[in-house]
């Protein structure tokens, strides 16, 4: 049987558009907002990550730190997340939802235990930054033995052999990072540049659902537009950081901005 994942990106290759993919940081700004939020963007969003809150990032910029930062004040801890994602899953049942994070937290969890809650809360997908492959291969596999997508990650740097491994090992979705930097940067790279790159990596699996990440914003995302899928986090984290300071509801504003972001690229 087809994952949520696979079939979502089914859908949007039917309607021969990419898949829009949001981030935003499980409890970003109270638990209850951030709930509101996923409800709202899941109108949008082909497919939800969600982001569990962690004090030493390593890919994260300055945006997403921000929300990170929020949400820990408040005292988020990990069972807050599945909770969050569980009451979601309950009025969202067939909408896609990955979880991104770091792999310290899942070792001090327990990996089976992790992903025991992983599957009872509804996760979909994992994306775990710092576990790196070949390293990744034995919670991947336990992963996939949940009916959990683990997504693999690609870079400008990646040699083309190891990237023939990484792909051949993957589940029904990769994520390739743009450009060396972290999250929210400016885009250093042209979107043609990266869009050779993509293809690049497509030739080599055609079948695979690669989407972008990483500078994606309402400026570059028409550009990119002929990828499987477009992950758009910072600016969401930068939207919902300027609600805050304004002292508006950032629940209608990110609304408004994932509406915005679907429509160039329909």
């Amino acid at each position: 049987m087809k994952s949520k994942i696979a079939l979502a990106f089914d859908n949007c290759r039917k309607e021969k558009r990419p898949a829009l993919i949001t981030y935003t940081v499980a409890g970003d700004n109270t638990k209850n907002n951030s709930l509101k939020i996923l409800n709202k963007i899941s109108k949008y969003a082909d497919i939800l990550e969600c982001g569990f809150p962690h004090n030493t990032p390593i890919a994260d910029g300055g945006q997403i730190q921000g929300s990170s930062h929020r949400a820990l004040k408040n005292g988020l801890k990990l069972k807050d997340v599945f909770q969050i994602v569980k009451k979601f899953k309950k009025i969202n049942p067939s909408k896609p939802l990955i979880l991104m994070g770091y792999f310290n937290l899942i070792y001090q969890k327990g990996e089976n235990n992790f992903l025991n809650n992983c599957k009872n809360s509804g996760v979909d997908g994992l994306i775990i930054v710092d576990l790196p492959y070949p390293e990744n291969k034995n919670f991947a596999s336990k992963c996939k033995k949940k009916g959990i997508t683990f997504v693999q990650l690609l870079s400008p740097s990646t040699s083309k052999e190891r990237m023939k491994k990484i792909i051949k090992d993957s589940h029904e979705m990769l994520y390739y990072i743009s450009m060396l930097s972290t999250t929210g940067g400016k885009l250093k790279t042209s979107p043609k540049k990266i869009l050779e790159n993509y293809y690049k990596i497509k030739r080599i699996s055609p079948k695979k659902n690669l989407v972008i990440g990483f500078g994606i914003t309402d400026k570059t995302i028409s550009f990119l537009k002929s990828a499987n899928g477009l992950v758009v986090g910072s600016m969401l984290c930068k939207t919902i950081t300027n609600s805050l300071k304004m002292g508006q509801n950032p629940v209608t504003k990110l609304d408004k901005v994932v509406y915005n972001l679907k429509n160039k690229i329909l």
